[in-house]
C-alpha cells in the first residue's frame, strides 16, 4: 500500500495537505492480467516501446484510480469504488499526481512499485 501525501489548492484557493492511499491487490493484479490480451505487463511493455503516448496516459488513469481507496478505521478493508475514484479525480491532487507520474518516469516507477503487492508480504 502507498500512502502519498500531496499538497495542493482546492477550488475555494484554500492550501491543503492531505494523505491519499493506493494499493492494488494481488486479486486485482490477477484480474488486470487475465482480461488483458497477453497479459497488462505484456501490453504496458507493447505501449512504452511503440511510444504510444495517449495509451501511455490512458493505463496510467486506469492505475491511479483502480488503486485509489480510503482504508477503514479498523484497518481490515481497503475500499474502494467508483463514486470516491470519481471523486478523487475530481481534485486537484489528482491533477498533480497525474502530472507527476506523466512526466517523471522515476516517479511512476516507485507508484507502480509501491501499489502493487510484494510476493513475500503476500504470502505471509
Amino acid at each position: 500500500m502507498l500512502k502519498k501525501t500531496i499538497t495542493y489548492v482546492d477550488y475555494n484557493e484554500v492550501e491543503r495537505t492531505e494523505d491519499f492511499y493506493f494499493n492494488l491487490s494481488r486479486a486485482e493484479i490477477m484480474e488486470m492480467e487475465l482480461s488483458t490480451t497477453g497479459g497488462l505487463s505484456e501490453m504496458i511493455s507493447r505501449i512504452v516501446a511503440a511510444q504510444d503516448a495517449p495509451a501511455i496516459v490512458k493505463v496510467f488513469k486506469e492505475l491511479i484510480l483502480k488503486a485509489y481507496g480510503e482504508k477503514s478505521a479498523d484497518g481490515k478493508r481497503f475500499v474502494k469504488s467508483k463514486e470516491l475514484s470519481d471523486a478523487f479525480a475530481q481534485t486537484e491532487a489528482y491533477s498533480i499526481l497525474f502530472m507527476e507520474l506523466s512526466t517523471d518516469a522515476d516517479a511512476a516507477a516507485k507508484f507502480v512499485n509501491a501499489i502493487v503487492p510484494a510476493a513475500d508480504k503476500a504470502t505471509k
